[in-house]
């Protein structure tokens, strides 16, 4: 246990999972073709989702996206790739994080299909942390 702003928090699980795997790419559209194509993959407009059963028999997924080359949605990083964790309780994460030094990117954002929040890794490399609402893919 330890305390932020005077409230006692327990520690909890930090990374559940990959949620997935981001990288740009020179023609996101004709790649996603590709893997479908060559390599089988259920794909969309967005890449695949793979779908696994967690240790509690949970219905769970994992993303493979390709992005545009151009993209700015892994800013600050000049990396060609980003992570995505699966988090519990991002909220609570991000304020263990801050407290602990460790940079964060942007403020929390919510969706129907969950909550994202970003942070830098000490080699400038941009994690996305989501926790999923994995019912809303089905």
């Amino acid at each position: 246990m330890y305390f932020i702003e005077d409230k006692a928090v327990v520690n909890e699980k930090r990374v559940t999972g990959i949620g997935g795997f981001f990288f740009k790419s020179k023609n996101s559209t004709e790649l996603v073709a590709w893997y479908a194509k060559y390599l089988g993959l259920k794909t969309d407009d967005y890449g695949s989702t793979f779908w696994w059963k967690d240790g509690k028999g949970n219905d769970c997924s994992t993303h493979w996206s390709p992005f545009a080359e151009d993209t700015n949605y892994f800013a600050p990083s000049e990396k060609q790739f980003m992570q995505n964790f699966r988090v519990d309780n991002l909220e609570n994460l991000l304020l263990q994080l801050k407290e602990e030094g460790v940079t964060i990117v942007g403020e929390m954002e919510s969706y129907d299909y969950g909550k994202f929040g970003w942070i830098l890794d000490p080699e400038g490399n941009k994690i996305e942390l989501w926790e999923p609402i994995d019912y809303i893919f089905k």
